[in-house]
Formats: structure tokens, C-alpha cells, sequence
């Protein structure tokens, strides 16, 4: 499957994922061909794009689980949006809690590993399905990590509240590629998350340990740093998993022009022990989401690709792979076999056919050229 914009969107193409209304209801089920009135109402919702399955591919297979992710994912939207516009507004956020409840009787008692699939966000929306992704990253992780349940209420809230910061941010500003930010727009970009850091810290009522929680973790991650504020005591377990599930979302996230990493590539970067990240958290968080699963297409160093047939059982990363050129099946937990390939990524398209360009194939006159001669060339 691929993202595509919406304005990119053609009759025909053939949605990867469904579309709900905020009630849950779905208005178009996979593998629907898009009409002329299905490409209006995406765009009236307000979304960037969606993914679409390629021509020849077939629809992915979904368990129980994932219908339930998603269908979570689009009813709860709209309940994180009435929450965070009210504490926003510092008004009284009578659903924070019972959600965050209903968050970790969902996600934060499972004792088996999900696919975490992502949702499809607009300008408007992504601050709020970031928050709903990061909430349910966080309910995974402290359930591997054995927190007690006030301990995950804690870290589940400030994963709803702490980003609240990013709902003052201009939608002219928001939209920009983090790299084509100047030094100026970065500077007001942070203000907008002071102000939420203020909102949280000072002028709410809220846990104290959630507010802890919340606070830490927007000074790690954006250096909001308050006078008379101390950062320098030991490392609090509800800010390391917070970390986690903030960096992991939105690595993973359609971005505004910006193309997604694979959750793969997002491990990685978790796993480098040199960008900070507790590796404790890092593996509950292996153990709450799949990564490469039997079923997931993977391309190798050596230019192949291949089919992952058996999980890495000591690692991850190091799966059994059937590869497609010559059937040979690679341990890629044996060093040998590492030295000589590795997974790159997972496979992006199985889509193998070659793009014509149309305008020098209307350029072909159909004059036969021998190999070594030009066009120009006379014979006698």
C-alpha cells in the first residue's frame, strides 16, 4: 500500500484502510474503489491523504484486533478533541479521566502483542491523534513494565495532556517540513509549548504526578526549562515511557509533506542507546507492538527481497527470511549471514512494473538506432 495526498487521489484507486464517522460507523470499507463523491468527502473531512492499495496488490489481511484498534482510533477522536480544547481553555475536562480509564482497560491489560496501525490525520486533527496514539503506546508499555494502576493512570493522562502546547501552533506554521523551519519559527514554536508547559504545570489542576510527569518530559523533549525548576533528579520511569511513545508516533506519522518512517527504521533509532532512550522502555515496547511478523516483506542489503517467515526469537531485527531470488532461507541472527546482508527496511511497494515517461515515449519517432551510432549519422 502507499499514501496519497488528497489532491493526487483518482477515480478507481482502491482504499488500504477504512474510513469511520465519528460514531464509529464505517463509511467506506477496505478495497472500495474511489468515486468522484468518495474523493469530495475525503477531502471534506479534512484529511491529507490515504493509503491506497497498488494496482496488482491484494487487500492485507486484518484480525478482530486490528478492526477494534482502528475502530477505537476513529471513536475516540473526538472525545480526546473535547478534553484537550477544554483544559486548553483551562476549563474542566470532565472525560479526562473516565477515558483515560477506558484507555488502559483496552490497551494497558492486553498480554499480547498488537499491530499498531496508524491513522490517517488533517491539519486539524493531528495533534489530537497524536495524543490518542501516545496514550495507547504509553497503556502497552506499563503494562509490560509492570506499573501499578495509578502509576499507568499517571503516565496514560500526561500522554493525553502533555503535547497541548502544539494546539496554539498557527495551521500555516504547523504545516511546514520540520527542515525548512528557520531559527525564528523554531524559537516560536517552542513559546507555543512553554505556554502548554505553563497550562499544565501552573494554571490546571491536575496530579501532581501527572504534572510531574508532563513537565519533565516537555523539557527533554523541546528543553522547556522553567526558573526554579529542578531536572536534575533521578530518571522517573512515567517520563522514559512517555519519551518512547511520543518519538515512536510521530517518526511513524504521516507528516505534513513529509513521508513516514517504517516502524522499523523508528527502532532503530530507539534502540541507539546514544539518542537516550531507556532501553528497558524500549523493550516493552518490542513486546507490546509487531514489528517483523511472519507475513511482512523486507528489503535487504544486497538488493533482494524477501518474506519474513519466523520472528527473531532472541532479537527482533534478526528474523528468518525467505528470500524471493532463490528460495534460500537466511537466519539473519547468524553472524555469517549478517556480514554478507541485512535488512534495510520493510518493503515499500510490491509493485515491480517500470514507469514509462509518457512525454519521450510521444517523442519515439520509431527510427531503428544501432547500438554505437547516432541519430544524426548518415549511411551511403
Amino acid at each position: 500500500m502507499k499514501f496519497v495526498t488528497a489532491d493526487e487521489l483518482k477515480t478507481g484507486m482502491r482504499l488500504a484502510k477504512p474510513i469511520y464517522n465519528k460514531i464509529g460507523v464505517m463509511l467506506y470499507e477496505r478495497n472500495s474503489k474511489l468515486t468522484s463523491q468518495g474523493i469530495v468527502s475525503v477531502k471534506n473531512f479534512g484529511l491529507i491523504g490515504v493509503y491506497i492499495l497498488e494496482p496488482a496488490e491484494p487487500v492485507p489481511p486484518m484480525t478482530e484486533d486490528d478492526i477494534a484498534f482502528e475502530r477505537f482510533q476513529a471513536m475516540s477522536i473526538f472525545t480526546i478533541k473535547d478534553i484537550l480544547d477544554a483544559v486548553s481553555g483551562q476549563k474542566e475536562a470532565g472525560e479526562l479521566y473516565p477515558f483515560a480509564n477506558q484507555v488502559i482497560k483496552n490497551y494497558g491489560t492486553l498480554h499480547h502483542k498488537i499491530n499498531f496501525v496508524q491513522n490517517l490525520r488533517s491539519s486539524e486533527d493531528y495533534t489530537y491523534k497524536h495524543a490518542l496514539n501516545t496514550s495507547i503506546l504509553c497503556a502497552l508499555m506499563t503494562k509490560r513494565l509492570k506499573m501499578d494502576f495509578k502509576e499507568q493512570l499517571d503516565v496514560v493522562v500526561a500522554g493525553i495532556l502533555y503535547d497541548i502546547g502544539s494546539l496554539m501552533i498557527p495551521p500555516a506554521l504547523r504545516k511546514k517540513k520540520s527542515g525548512d523551519l528557520t531559527e525564528e519559527e523554531k524559537e516560536q514554536i517552542n513559546s507555543y509549548h512553554m505556554a502548554g508547559y505553563q497550562i499544565l504545570s501552573k494554571d490546571y489542576d491536575l496530579d501532581p504526578s501527572v504534572r510531574r510527569i508532563a513537565s519533565v518530559t516537555l523539557h527533554h523533549l523541546y528543553n522547556i526549562k522553567e526558573d526554579g525548576e529542578d531536572y536534575s533528579d533521578k530518571k522517573i520511569l512515567g517520563v522514559e515511557v512517555l519519551k518512547v511513545a511520543d518519538v515512536f508516533d510521530n517518526m511513524t506519522a504521516m507528516k505534513f509533506g513529509e513521508e513516514p518512517l517504517s516502524e522499523i527504521m523508528a527502532l532503530r533509532y530507539l534502540l541507539d542507546e546514544s539518542n537516550g532512550f531507556d532501553q528497558s522502555v524500549v523493550k516493552a515496547l518490542i513486546d507490546s507492538v509487531n514489528f517483523l511478523q511472519p507475513g511482512v516483506c523486507v528489503e535487504l542489503s544486497n538488493g533482494d527481497k524477501g518474506l519474513v517467515i519466523t520472528e527473531g526469537a532472541v532479537n527482533v531485527l534478526e528474523p528468518f527470511i525467505l528470500s524471493f531470488r532463490d528460495n534460500q532461507i537466511l537466519n539473519m541472527a547468524d553472524k555469517h549471514i549478517a556480514e554478507e546482508v541485512q535488512i534495510v527496511d520493510i518493503m515499500k511497494t510490491m509493485d515491480n512494473r517500470h514507469v514509462i515517461d509518457r512525454d519521450l515515449l510521444e517523442k519515439y519517432t520509431g527510427e531503428t538506432v544501432h547500438i554505437g551510432e547516432s541519430r544524426t549519422e548518415k549511411h551511403y
